[in-house]
């Protein structure tokens, strides 16, 4: 009997969240992906399933899924998940040979992140109207996002528990349920405590250990940060593209550009390789070229 497409799935899930330990958000990328190969694989007529598709169905499904209008970044993450499922499947004997093996992405410039200056954050800090009831936590939640560098997800995460008010420091659950120490500056630790007034001021609260709650006293979701963030940045008058992620991109630029270690740097932002962080030199870089092209008497 041939390996059915749910039966797969379902098992790549388990082995994802289980073996992987990935966070709800990575694996439900990687199962989107899996669920595009399958509708390829029913439209097709043949309905071969996953274990009978071959190197040249692969190619033919990359290239059908819009390669030509998608970024190389897109293509590159779902040639990533493919091969990440074909890796699964010859793990747990389903299939002799991995299709995917000989699948090439595409090749990828360096993409610089968005940051912002100094200047901006403040303007967007003063944009922050702390007469309205969430004043005081959306000036926490910015103060937070950009003082420690942490990942939406792990914001809306954060517990009253992980914040170490005497140690300056915040346990933060971050990629694979891996935990890490994050110092947290005097500024956040204080918008914290002014903002916990207004919280304990909530009629009703269901999620006590969470630190960022709605109106009505649950977690926020990452969709609410969102929609802070570019309400805030439109208000301070910053018309480019603003996430929550620009925050930590912006946390560890100014880090790097005020001569702080690549290292200490990784371990604050929980990136498992240097080389991810590394990408921030390349901004320190343009920073130093700035600042030779302003001062120096022969440029």
């Amino acid at each position: 009997m041939n390996l059915t497409w749910r039966t797969a799935s379902k098992n790549f899930e388990n082995y994802l969240r289980l073996e992987k330990s990935l966070s709800e958000n990575s694996i439900k990328a990687y199962l989107n992906d899996i669920r595009k190969l399958e509708e390829f694989d029913l439209d097709s007529g043949r309905q071969l399933g996953p274990a009978l598709l071959t190197y040249h169905d692969l190619r033919e499904f990359i290239s059908r899924d819009g390669s030509d209008v998608i970024s190389s970044r897109t293509q590159s993450r779902l040639i990533s998940g493919i091969r990440a499922f074909y890796r699964f499947l010859l793990i747990d004997g389903e299939i002799g040979e991995n299709p995917s093996s000989l699948l090439e992405s595409p090749r990828l410039g360096l993409k610089l992140p968005n940051v912002l200056s100094i200047e901006e954050i403040n303007r967007i800090v003063e944009a922050i109207d702390l007469s309205r009831p969430d004043g005081h936590r959306n000036k926490a939640i910015i103060e937070t996002l950009y003082g420690c560098g942490l990942r939406v997800t792990e914001l809306v995460s954060l517990r009253l528990t992980d914040i170490h008010f005497g140690e300056g420091f915040v346990s933060v659950t971050g990629k694979g349920n891996k935990q890490r120490l994050v110092p947290i500056g005097r500024k956040a630790l204080k918008e914290i405590k002014l903002y916990t007034i207004d919280r304990n001021r909530l009629p009703v609260i269901h999620d006590e250990n969470i630190v960022f709650l709605n109106r009505r006293g649950r977690k926020l979701t990452r969709a609410m940060i969102f929609n802070i963030a570019r309400d805030l940045a439109g208000r301070a008058g910053i018309m480019r593209k603003i996430s929550p992620h620009t925050f930590r991109h912006s946390f560890a630029t100014h880090l790097i550009e005020a001569g702080a270690d690549l290292r200490a740097v990784q371990e604050m932002l929980g990136h498992e390789s240097i080389m991810t962080t590394e990408i921030y030199t390349h901004i320190d870089r343009s920073f130093l070229r700035d600042t030779l092209i302003m001062f120096h008497p022969r440029s």
